[in-house]
């Protein structure tokens, strides 16, 4: 199979780290969603099981069969919503909101709207946008040295200096260096760890207009704001344009609804993870790195079998180690990132601006400040460029002036998205 012949130790770490990162940075808030519903302990589990079922065959399936990066993730911004306005709902209704949030987002698929939107956005606002949404991680990484500076350090050092000798693994040569240790300093926390099987749930579903005012409109809003729009333009900025964006939101829309009796809520594209998984650090060769993808899909099912062990054992991890090691591996796309953002000068005002409102983390209407940075960098673009070529000197003159550079979208845009990592 072509597939164990593409996979490489620095894929497979990528993967992992993918998901360690996703579920710690965010499980409690998902537990947190669960339990404002009354979810019982089996419930809560199942929520898992189906979560980790979903993003795993989502991520898999698509990634083996087109050979290129494909990420599924739940969407924390949605959950972050669930856990505050779910209070005063059955776990019935909630079902029958993720059920119409599903539904939705299938319609978002199936229709290409989304993928339209997506494609008039400049590559240089995409650039920034995912530059912003990732940078925040990356200044964690350095955060993280307040209280834990000597693991920050070593974790620090390990990596600039296999990144000199052997690029292509520094990442899981820090990792492993981090983990041993914290392992000889005691910090692993493996007293949270208990292997079980996980059954999944069956909830049948209640549908109210109250529920789908309150719940599945505001989970279809951010997690097609906060979520897919950042999803879409890691794809782009990696350089996968050729992906089918509308197909991919249609099968995360079909997971979700498949699987939303038992606890799936909303499965979108990744952004911060897919990051992890489609830069260099994954594999020079960017053919070979589905096979993180596949391989963070993989880890994602087995969690789903096994989730409250393996969810014990990622988050077992001191929450240092977990910072420093997102934002050490998504340095070069963030450093990609904010180079395609600037590169063309036309665009430069309007691309820092999106990149620092999304950095900004604002948070308006309950809509992250992904999309707002999106909104702000459109807003400053239009100011700048609308109707401007209409007023310039034509022939001649509009040649010799040297401003005017083609409008350049993110479709349109692939052979520039191939050069950042």
């Amino acid at each position: 199979m072509s597939f164990f012949k593409d996979l490489s130790l620095s894929a497979f770490t990528a993967g992992f780290v993918a998901v360690l990162v996703g579920f710690t940075s965010s499980v409690a808030i998902v537990f947190q969603a669960a339990q404002a519903f009354g979810a019982t302990p089996e419930m809560a589990a199942s929520w898992m099981w189906a979560l980790g079922i979903g993003m795993g065959l989502a991520s898999v399936l698509p990634s083996l069969w087109w050979k290129k990066p494909v990420m599924i993730a739940w969407s924390t911004p949605g959950a972050a919503v669930l856990a505050v306005a779910g209070v005063g709902y059955s776990m019935g209704e909630a079902v029958g909101a993720f059920i119409v949030c599903a539904v939705l987002i299938v319609l978002a698929g199936a229709t290409g709207w989304f993928e339209r939107v997506m494609n008039k956005i400049p590559m240089a606002i995409a650039s920034a946008l995912l530059a912003g949404v990732l940078a925040r991680f990356g200044i964690s990484a350095f955060v993280a040295a307040q209280t834990a500076l000597p693991l920050v350090l070593l974790m620090l050092v390990t990596y600039l200096i296999a990144k000199r000798m052997l690029p292509r693994y520094a990442v899981p040569l820090t990792l492993l260096v981090a983990i041993v240790f914290v392992a000889a300093r005691g910090e692993l926390a493996w007293s949270s760890v208990h292997f079980s099987l996980t059954w999944p749930v069956f909830t049948m579903p209640v549908f109210s207009w109250q529920a789908v005012v309150s719940l599945a409109l505001p989970l279809f809003v951010v997690t097609m704001a906060s979520q897919n729009l950042p999803g879409v333009a890691a794809i782009r900025a990696s350089g996968y344009s050729d992906l089918p964006v509308s197909k991919l939101i249609t099968i995360s829309g079909i997971a979700t609804l498949v699987l939303a009796p038992f606890g799936a809520f909303a499965l979108n594209l990744s952004a911060i993870t897919a990051a992890m998984c489609m830069g260099r650090e994954a594999h020079e060769d960017p053919a070979r790195r589905y096979t993180a993808t596949v391989s963070c899909g993989a880890i994602y099912v087995v969690i789903g079998l096994f989730g409250a062990a393996v969810t014990g054992l990622l988050t077992a991890f001191p929450k240092e180690l977990v910072a420093a090691i997102a934002g050490l591996a998504l340095l070069g796309t963030i450093g990609g990132g904010l180079a395609a953002a600037v590169r063309d000068e036309s665009h430069r005002e309007a691309a820092l601006i999106t990149f620092l409102v999304t950095l900004s983390g604002v948070t308006l209407a309950g809509i992250g400040s992904a999309f707002w940075g999106v909104v702000a960098g459109a807003v400053a673009l239009a100011v700048q460029q609308v109707g401007w070529k209409q007023k310039a000197p034509v022939g001649k003159e509009m040649a010799a002036s040297g401003n005017i550079a083609p409008e350049t979208n993110v479709a349109a845009a692939s052979g520039a998205g191939k050069n950042v990592s």
